[in-house]
């Protein structure tokens, strides 16, 4: 590569639900990354790779920081904490439509103690939600807490100043070599990918007291030539009242998931999905270190 060439690793960083999956996405034209309307959809560390004829941004999409409750979310936590202190660049993604919450002290916290020399971006999400008479207010309560950082308003939704946050990014990575070829945009498997989107239509759809006990397991992922690829995944809850609202009446909530999250896949692999779910029962999953690992989780 050229001698100017830049890489490295860019930690996005925020409190659940800010849209950091969202905004990634959109920085890369591709949907790769899961979202849906409830917190904690990102459990995991996942990449998302930008590759221009200069640069190439490696972004480490992180669970939200939050106050766990059970090992899953100190799991999560770590994920987090980790990224921020291998990092290059930090991408801290606020919800500047309004005041910063609990959750977003939580996020300044960690990165001024993780990652305190890191060159810092906070992108002030959601511009095009915020009224017009708050949005001083709530840009300067934002950066009251990461002084340091550079902040960037935007909208994941609406596109408003990716260009800007992309090349603002780049400009502070360190000169470097290309680490991924240019065909590659995230490390993980498509039958990982699978999962994730599943358990995102799955999130969109359900009610609240269902959506943090969910977790899929993808048990066969199997290609079929030009007819596309065969995929059975089982939802994992941890009580039967959940079962039976995941399956819902005759079926009809289980088929809805199944639907849109086939859908999601279809638009991820370019390709036809025949996709099977079943629903199990696996009681205190979340706080159990073995069902954690067999799930993916550390």
């Amino acid at each position: 590569m050229g001698k100017e060439h830049r890489s490295g690793f860019v930690a996005v960083a925020g409190r659940p639900n800010v849209g950091k999956s969202t905004l990634l996405n959109a920085i890369l034209a591709q949907d790769i990354l899961p979202v849906s309307p409830k917190p904690q959809t990102t459990r995991v560390r996942q990449l998302a790779i930008l590759t221009t004829s200069s640069a190439q941004a490696i972004f480490v999409d992180t669970p939200g920081i939050h106050r766990p409750r059970n090992r899953l979310g100190k799991y999560m936590n770590s994920v987090a904490s980790h990224a921020l202190e291998d990092a290059d660049v930090v991408l801290c993604v606020f919800e500047v439509h309004q005041a910063p919450k609990v959750g977003d002290r939580l996020v300044a916290e960690a990165i001024l103690q993780r990652a305190p020399k890191t060159a810092t971006i906070a992108a002030l999400n959601k511009m095009d939600l915020v009224r017009p008479e708050r949005l001083q207010s709530n840009w300067n309560a934002f950066l009251a807490l990461l002084p340091a950082a550079h902040p960037i308003g935007v909208s994941a939704t609406r596109e408003d100043n990716l260009d800007l946050l992309t090349q603002e990014i780049v400009d502070r990575l360190p000169k470097g070599p290309q680490y991924y070829s240019d065909s590659e945009i995230t490390d993980a498997h498509e039958r990982d990918i699978a999962a994730d989107l599943i358990r995102s239509a799955a999130l969109a759809l359900l009610r609240d007291e269902v959506p943090h006990s969910l977790a899929v397991m993808v048990d066969e992922y199997t290609e079929r030539g030009q007819r596309g690829a065969y995929i059975a995944a089982t939802l994992y809850v941890e009580r039967d009242s959940q079962k039976g609202i995941v399956i819902g009446k005759r079926g009809s909530m289980l088929r809805e998931i199944g639907k849109q999250g086939r859908k999601s896949i279809e638009q991820m692999s370019g390709r036809k999905i025949y996709l099977d779910l079943r629903v199990k029962v696996w009681p205190g999953w979340r706080d159990d270190v073995k069902a954690l690992r067999q799930l993916g989780y550390g």
